[in-house]
């Protein structure tokens, strides 16, 4: 189906029912309030020069207007290119003009960045701003009014427009600028119907807190639970105490956030007044999560702890470990599995390869592979680059990772961040895992550096209360065994993360080398 039919299913649920609260200005939009507005804006697209299949950019903070626009470019049948806020100019610039992006939808917030995109993407020639006019732009309402008539391109066919471009997502890693990612409807539907699958039957009225930012993965999270019929309470950005206190005011069911925000939930001080019973499903998605907080959070939030992987070539749910077996792990029942992304979903295959191209036996460290509808269909203009993921018949992840007996998978390390000390291999996520196993440590980044001994040594990046470099070497250690423990520790009042959110190990390396060689 194309994008846009999931919505329509939740709509066709209980048009009357409340689809979008935004909690910062209390609009409440039903689900025929938001069919209505989406389709006038894909009018007035059509109507001021729009071209089916165009690129459009989405640019601002949380809002319902932001999710409305994304709507309703998936209405008209435009390409969806989100821009992260938290980038710099000069990266959304590079972006924009790469995928050859026109139109703008964007929040007043981010006029002062709109005004330098101007000067710097030639092909930008249409804006429109969500909530005033701004610039000699348009407001969202002054465009809509502005169309004549109510016509709009019947754009479906009985098939769902299988090849047709939902997005051209940026990959957001730390190697280089971003790709485009180009994931077509029947990579995206794949991707809806897996998540709306794993999360549905838990409750007959769901309600979604969107507060990771609708540009990154929260923006799919909310189309699956729109096709259940879920109501949307979204809020601006995260704050632990927001929240918590939304959670607790709308009877919050679903709620999706990386493993970052839900350490800032747990360190919260809120929390222990905080009523949380609502919820059925608490989603973490975007990085590996400490094994150590999972458990707590578990004990804190109940039984709707899950978590799944993805990857923006491979969207979102590859595997996925559900609440019942978070929970009976956290009890005690297989506590390694705390440690796992899951198992995997119905729409993909999953393999374990090594550099060779075999398919490798549980218990053995290789790159994490995939196939399937799941898998994204190229990165834009970069034939190459996608040539070099795309061997021996598979999607490759650049994960390392391995397979239990049980068929569930362990991520152990992103390929590029695999340290080689003495002719050993150390794979960062276990190290960072066994550190933040200490109740001090609030967050944990491992990295290797030049040794001349060892060749690269392990060091550890932490985010601590009063603990001491002692401790943790000992500590990891007695888990790990005298390679894999660090060498030594550095504290720090924050790690550095890239726009995605992700740790910035490419920015922690920076420090300790020198020139483009980041291996010795």
């Amino acid at each position: 189906m194309r994008a846009i039919d999931y919505f329509d299913r939740g709509h066709d649920i209980d048009p009357d029912h409340a689809c979008l609260i935004d909690a910062a200005s209390g609009e409440t939009l039903s689900f025929a309030q938001v069919s209505k507005l989406t389709r006038q804006i894909a009018v007035a697209l059509y109507a001021g020069g729009f071209r089916n299949q165009e690129p459009i950019a989405l640019y601002g903070p949380n809002s319902a207007a932001m999710m409305v626009a994304l709507l309703a470019i998936w209405r008209a049948n435009g390409q969806w290119v989100p821009v992260n806020t938290r980038n710099a100019i000069d990266a959304n610039a590079a972006y924009l003009n790469y995928v050859g992006c026109s139109w703008l939808f964007y929040h007043s917030n981010q006029s002062a960045d709109v005004r330098q995109l101007k000067a710097r993407v030639a092909g930008l020639r249409h804006f429109i701003c969500l909530d005033r006019a701004q610039d000699g732009d348009l407001s969202l309402d002054q465009f809509i009014a502005k169309a004549d008539g109510d016509a709009l391109p019947d754009l479906s066919d009985p098939f769902g427009r299988p090849d047709d471009v939902v997005g051209l997502f940026p990959t957001g890693g730390t190697t280089g600028p971003s790709k485009g990612v180009v994931v077509t409807n029947s990579g995206w539907g794949t991707m809806i119907e897996t998540v709306a699958q794993a999360v549905d039957g838990r409750t007959p009225a769901p309600v979604s807190l969107v507060v990771a930012p609708i540009s990154h993965a929260a923006g799919p999270v909310a189309l699956a639970t729109l096709s259940l019929g879920a109501t949307q309470i979204i809020l601006p950005a995260f704050d632990p105490a927001a929240v918590l206190n939304a959670i607790a005011a709308y009877r919050v069911t679903h709620v999706y956030m990386p493993p970052t925000a839900l350490y800032g939930l747990l360190d919260a001080r809120q929390l222990a007044d905080a009523d949380t019973s609502s919820l059925k499903i608490f989603l973490l998605v975007g990085s590996p999560v400490s094994p150590e907080k999972l458990r707590r959070a578990v004990e804190i939030f109940g039984p709707c702890l899950c978590q799944a992987y993805g990857q923006v070539e491979a969207p979102m749910i590859v595997t996925w470990l559900s609440p019942e077996v978070v929970a009976a792990a956290a009890a005690g029942d297989r506590p390694e599995r705390l440690s796992s992304c899951g198992s995997p979903t119905r729409s993909v295959m999953v393999g374990i390869m090594d550099d060779d191209g075999h398919l490798l036996p549980n218990g053995e460290a290789g790159e994490l592979v995939v196939r399937g509808a799941l898998v994204s269909r190229e990165y834009y203009a970069m034939a190459q680059e996608t040539a070099d993921i795309r061997t021996f018949g598979w999607h490759h992840t650049g994960d390392i990772a391995r397979r239990d007996d049980d068929g569930f998978y362990y991520i152990v390390d992103r390929k590029k961040d695999m340290i080689v000390s003495g002719g050993f291999n150390v794979f960062t996520a276990e190290v960072e895992a066994a550190i933040t196993e200490l109740s001090l440590v609030r967050e944990c980044a491992v990295i290797g550096i030049p040794d001349a001994k060892w060749g690269e040594a392990v060091h550890a990046v932490v985010v601590a209360d009063d603990i001491e470099e002692a401790v943790i070497i000992a500590h990891a250690k007695a888990r790990l065994g005298g390679v894999k423990a660090p060498k030594s520790v550095a504290f720090v009042a924050a790690i550095p993360r890239t726009a995605a959110g992700k740790m910035d190990k490419k920015a922690l390396r920076a420090a300790h080398w020198s020139g483009e060689r980041m291996v010795n």
